[in-house]
């Protein structure tokens, strides 16, 4: 749901350029107030996972293809200011080192996938988890319908947004792009319940925004983390599904896909996730996933040090 440059207007880049900035400014005041410092390598390990299982686009029908968004595993593990701050890291990197969602639609995919995505998922999921009695079952429950849900609220902004911009009539986009959305937000809340159930079964510690693991336990945590994020981008990623997004299948669909403009794609170092120089695709593929894998660990790492100070109240 990466939205490219020329998909939206000037007036709507500005508008939802200001928004995240709004929405990011107050997620990181959140996280520097309230953020546990020994949790900090878990937004580290959280940023590589999300940037390398988004790299794994799953088939969907009708020739679609769709991918995880993380929003609502990040917010499940880190608390909704932390993954704000994640995922909008994700999306820049993608951005500039990638060429993956446009340079002047940066604000809008930021919105859209950070700060829609992440809040509406973990209100749902804190909401159900309110109302029904609290079990090993409800928390699945729930953690499936807040992604599948997030997936689909993201896709009705994404659709005003683009109506926003007289790109299409929102008549048009908002059945377009949330048909396809439901079908992808399947894959989305299995995907998300699936590691939280490894999670629960391994490390269940990790969910309680409150345990205390020690220094030394979440380094190591995190460095195995680590170790998953690189596997997948070696060995998965190059075999994602070459068939469309969702949101290129509708701009496909109802014929506004020439809009897209590449402009960005002469600065990006690794456009479309391909290592230069190297013949093999699979081979391109891998290699771009494991520098890029690596970068967002660090990326998010320093960010969140920097961020956060030494001594720090639990994270709300």
């Amino acid at each position: 749901m990466h939205i490219p440059d020329g998909f939206i207007d000037t007036k709507t880049a500005i508008t939802t350029a200001t928004f995240s900035f709004v929405g990011l400014g107050y997620a990181l005041k959140q996280v520097r107030q309230n953020f546990p410092q020994h949790r900090i390598p878990l937004i580290a390990l959280t940023a590589a996972f999300v940037f390398a299982a988004q790299m794994l686009n799953f088939p969907v029908a009708g020739g679609t293809s769709g991918h995880l968004i993380g929003a609502v595993l990040a917010s499940i593990l880190l608390g909704p200011s932390a993954a704000i701050i994640v995922m909008a890291t994700v999306l820049i990197l993608q951005c500039f080192l990638f060429a993956d969602g446009g340079l002047t639609a940066l604000g809008a995919n930021i919105f859209v996938l950070g700060i829609v995505a992440t809040t509406a998922g973990y209100a749902i999921y804190q909401l159900i988890l309110k109302f029904f009695k609290t079990s090993q079952r409800t928390q699945f429950f729930a953690t499936a319908c807040a992604a599948w849900c997030s997936t689909v609220i993201a896709s009705v902004v994404c659709a005003g947004i683009l109506s926003f911009s007289n790109t299409i009539r929102f008549d048009l986009a908002l059945p377009a792009m949330t048909g396809v959305h439901m079908l992808i937000g399947i894959g989305e809340a299995l995907i998300t319940t699936l590691v939280l159930a490894a999670l629960l079964k391994l490390r269940p510690e990790l969910l309680s925004l409150t345990a205390n693991l020690g220094k030394t336990s979440y380094k190591t945590i995190s460095l195995y983390g680590l170790i998953t994020s690189l596997g997948i981008a070696l060995f998965v990623a190059p075999f994602a599904s070459p068939w469309p997004d969702g949101l290129e299948k509708v701009a496909t669909l109802l014929g506004f896909e020439h809009y897209a403009v590449e402009t960005q794609l002469s600065t990006a170092v690794l456009p479309d996730y391909v290592f230069p120089g190297v013949s093999s695709s699979i081979v391109a593929t891998a290699l771009a996933g494991i520098v890029g894998t690596f970068v967002i660990f660090g990326l998010a790492y320093v960010l969140a040090r920097i961020l956060t100070p030494k001594k720090a109240p639990l994270s709300l």
